[in-house]
């Protein structure tokens, strides 16, 4: 083979395996730091893993938010009309969280099945629904207003 030909190769091939090398991390990394969505009730079923963080959205019970008076924790429990949740969180809330508001929040599990929140995100105006709180949420009779006209079993 013609040396200049097999210096040619050889860099193909080099720059074949450090591209196909780069995919695959960039593609690993991608795939672990995806937060996926699961509802309260795939949650507290035990759907939900443990080791990695998630989102999970439902209705704020109205009576359940319960703030620390020495730090900024909050505690609260979100619904999807089926199951309920407890969330804790360590941090300034957005001004639009309140009680029977939709709220999605992403933490990780800790041993007592309560969600320990990094981030909490409330809805921003009076018609709009997160999608994947609309979809968990289980209200057929209002789906577009998911957190209005619930019952909560407490």
């Amino acid at each position: 083979m013609n040396p200049v030909r097999k210096q040619r190769l050889i860099v193909v091939m080099i720059i074949v395996v450090a591209s196909s090398a780069v995919a695959a991390l960039v593609g690993y990394a991608v795939g672990n730091m995806g937060d996926y969505f699961y509802s309260v009730s795939q949650v507290v079923k035990g759907e939900a893993p443990r080791e990695r963080s998630i989102r999970a959205g439902g209705c704020v019970i109205p009576g359940s938010i319960k703030n620390a008076t020495d730090k900024l924790e909050t505690t609260f429990e979100i619904t999807d009309g089926v199951e309920n949740m407890t969330v804790t969180f360590d941090g300034i809330l957005p001004d639009l969280f309140g009680e029977g508001e939709a709220a999605v929040v992403t933490g990780k599990l800790d041993d007592n099945n309560v969600l320990v929140a990094t981030k909490v995100l409330a809805k921003h105006d009076e018609t709009y629904t997160p999608k994947e709180v609309e979809d968990s949420v289980q209200n057929p009779n209002n789906h577009s207003k998911a957190c209005e006209g619930m019952t909560y079993d407490s």
